[in-house]
């Protein structure tokens, strides 16, 4: 959809976004968007890394036990390795944690005190769009701080002042196979 807004005029947002907010934890498209944007992108898991990385060493909650490999995946190409003690998933996903916030709130605090105690860290981020809201409902189960990814993605969209552009149009500096219709509209016509 971003994609499609900057391939053309007739439909580019107006006003212009400040920044883009990828609503997945897992940031899928980060870095094609954030080559392709003028406004500065980022997503729900690297806004998070960068919130928990003040308070030192952290570890990740997430519900869904695909996620670890992906995300330790995700750490290493942000740079976030060194800071990440370790990830933690619970068996179920994070819809199904939603659909059940007494018994996600139990699991989840428990897993946030067994990742601060045995990984040793100063933060602990609750990773995923679903567990929005449920980093305050535990945090006074948890002994150190536990960071919301979609409050550190919305802090990171909201900041003051807010980020200058990364370049001054949409696009690609090179052109790139497989894209979507949208995406390789973006691709500079020189390069293709």
């Amino acid at each position: 959809a971003w994609a499609a807004a900057l391939a053309g005029p007739d439909q580019a947002p107006d006003p212009a976004p400040d920044a883009v907010l990828i609503g997945c934890f897992g940031d899928p498209g980060l870095m094609a968007l954030r080559e392709s944007s003028p406004a500065p992108v980022t997503g729900l898991a690297e806004a998070a890394f960068i919130e928990a990385a003040r308070h030192g060493r952290y570890a990740i909650v997430t519900g869904g036990e695909r996620w670890g490999p992906m995300l330790q995946r995700l750490a290493q190409a942000l740079g976030q390795a060194q800071q990440l003690a370790g990830i933690h998933t619970v068996v179920p996903t994070g819809a199904q944690l939603a659909a059940d916030p007494a018994a996600a709130h139990r699991l989840l605090a428990q897993a946030c005190r067994d990742a601060a105690h045995q990984l040793g860290v100063q933060a602990v981020i609750l990773g995923g769009a679903g567990l929005a809201g449920m980093a305050a409902a535990i945090q006074s189960d948890v002994p150190v701080p536990v960071i919301d990814s979609v409050t550190a993605g919305t802090h990171w969209a909201l900041r003051t002042p807010p980020l200058p552009p990364t370049r001054s149009t949409p696009g690609f500096d090179i052109a790139w196979q497989g894209l979507s219709p949208e995406m390789t509209a973006l691709a500079p016509t020189s390069a293709t």
